[in-house]
């Protein structure tokens, strides 16, 4: 069946249905460069508002989304807080390597001269938005573990410790071949300079960078979602730069039909040796339509388990649905990235090509298992949404984040040891006694990672202690005090009951004693950003007594 629409584009074209995403066989009919897909249009569902509480002075919803004065939403998650090394030995999380919260950061600080809302703030985003100087992974295992502890700069009293991992460098040529489907959102909210137009550009960079084995199609969605490129090889980059000039904004947002046709498209060219990935860009206005969230979800989750995974790219300001697009990532074992000018695009898309779209294990998990003779408690800095149950670390079926080629994963955990004063009472009813083994033994904890291969099903272990004397944070390596530093930022920037002594100025100074390494110059932004953070500080601290 033929329909005849006018499409966003405005463009009249030819289109033919696809059948349903839940079909897995290929559909023979090729489609010619000129055609358009079409889906019909569905009713929008409008995003949940918030209304009643307020956290930071920023609204809340019942559904612990908070929105900014803008219209944009952000997922509220209660910072991790203490917890005693006898009672919970072992702290257990997913990886993330999403750099969106940082890059956004900075776009309130720099374009809208603002401080962030607290919620927009993932700290451990912030700390793994920079490169740090970990040992290379070896060809047999696709990540290394590293540890380090100093004293906390913002608390002498505590410890630091760092979990660092380092995922396998692999040269972009000999990197798996990319089925891609870049499903772009053309709707009449993405008709701003920092939205469309910036999205074009960023693509047009990674096009540039394409190989020949790399194929690209090109799903529109607006008032209807359509196929404007059929899988076509990156040695046609005229073709696909040709596409994607013609983009325009308009009309209303059906995101749900959208990303079924993305799937669909991507099953037909499914290749068991490619990277197989639809990458959404958007400002975040993604109406599902008629069907729920909650069976978007599944799609996308059935979508990743047979090889198709999702990553997410975001664009602009002033209805950025943050929290929906993390999700639509993690159910996708994709990235999340936050593009907020052309040089980020190109860190993302070109730069970063393997990391950001190349899957090297899935489903990674870290479990951490304190010495309770070492450690009287413990804090996870960051991971709130990413933490998980004890039992599913060896749970393969469990769900976890993925590790692309190069990627690097940094946590830290603040940690009291038990000559320091606790920040949790006393039980009166439990033994406090240490068994022998741990008594004795110069191990401050265990790190154990599991990991998947891309295609695999069955998990496989590495572990690393760390043990030893605690240095003071100016003898730790800059790995460590530049990690500190961004934890302190964050810290700050989300007014954390936990930043103890942490100052702006403090941090100036632990951030600028680590920067003897900074080929890209991002350590000399992050300076400047806190500088321009501890001046908005005093602005709204000034407005807020008068």
């Amino acid at each position: 069946m033929k329909l005849h629409h006018l499409l966003p584009l405005g463009l009249l074209a030819t289109a033919t249905l696809l059948p349903s995403c839940h079909q897995q066989q290929p559909v023979e009919k090729q489609v010619a460069v000129n055609e358009m897909i079409m889906v019909p249009p569905v009713p929008s569902a409008p995003l949940p508002r918030a209304y009643e509480s307020t956290v930071n002075n920023t609204p809340v919803s019942d559904a612990g989304i908070a929105s900014s004065a803008e219209g944009e939403s952000y997922a509220k998650v209660p910072e991790n807080s203490f917890l005693s090394a006898k009672q919970a030995p072992l702290s257990t999380f997913s990886i993330d390597v999403d750099p969106a919260s940082y890059s956004n950061v900075r776009r309130f600080l720099t374009e809208n001269n603002a401080l962030p809302p607290a919620a927009a703030v993932r700290t451990e985003e912030l700390i793994n938005y920079f490169h740090y100087d970990y040992p290379a992974a070896p060809a047999n295992v696709p990540c290394t573990l590293t540890t380090e502890v100093a004293t906390c700069p913002w608390n002498a009293q505590h410890q630091l410790a760092l979990v660092g991992v380092q995922g396998r460098d692999v040269p972009t040529d000999q990197l798996p071949p990319a089925n891609l489907v870049f499903l772009l959102d053309v709707s009449g909210s993405m008709d701003q300079p920092d939205k469309l137009p910036l999205l074009k550009e960023s693509f047009r960079l990674l096009v540039k960078s394409l190989r020949p084995q790399d194929y690209i199609s090109i799903v529109v969605y607006a008032g209807a979602a359509g196929l404007v490129l059929p899988p076509t090889p990156g040695s046609e980059p005229e073709t696909i730069l040709e596409a994607l000039d013609k983009l325009e904004a308009g009309g209303s947002t059906a995101g749900g039909e959208g990303i079924r046709l993305a799937y669909e498209v991507a099953r037909q060219n499914f290749r068991t040796s490619a990277n197989n990935r639809v990458v959404l860009a958007t400002d975040g206005d993604f109406n599902v339509g008629e069907q729920s969230e909650e069976a978007l979800e599944q799609l996308i989750t059935q979508q990743r388990q047979s090889g198709i995974f999702l990553s997410v790219l975001g664009f602009g300001e002033g209805n950025l649905q943050d929290s929906k697009m993390e999700l639509l990532a993690d159910k996708g074992n994709g990235n999340y990235a936050y593009i907020d000018n052309l040089s980020e695009g190109r860190r993302v898309l070109v730069q970063q090509f393997g990391g950001t779209l190349f899957t090297l294990a899935k489903d990674v998990k870290i479990q951490v298992e304190f010495n309770p003779a070492r450690v009287r408690e413990y804090r996870l800095i960051g991971y709130e949404n990413r933490m998980l149950k004890d039992e599913d670390f060896n749970n393969d079926r469990k769900d976890a984040g993925e590790l692309g080629a190069g990627q690097q994963v940094t946590a830290l955990y603040e940690i009291v040891p038990v000559d320091a004063p606790p920040t949790i009472d006393k039980l009166k009813y439990q033994s406090t006694v240490v068994a022998t083994p741990a008594a004795n033994s110069a191990d401050i904890m265990t790190v154990k990672l599991r990991y998947q291969e891309p295609q695999g099903h069955q998990s496989q272990l590495l572990a690393r202690e760390l043990r030893g004397a605690v240095p003071s944070i100016d003898r730790a390596s800059d790995n460590l005090r530049f990690a500190a530093a961004v934890a302190q930022f964050g810290m700050l920037l989300r007014q954390s009951d936990y930043r103890g002594q942490a100052t702006y100025a403090n941090t100036t100074d632990l951030a600028s004693s680590a920067r003897r390494s900074d080929p890209d110059g991002y350590r000399a932004q992050f300076l400047e950003l806190v500088r321009k953070a501890a001046d908005l500080s005093v602005t709204t601290a000034t407005t807020e007594t008068r």
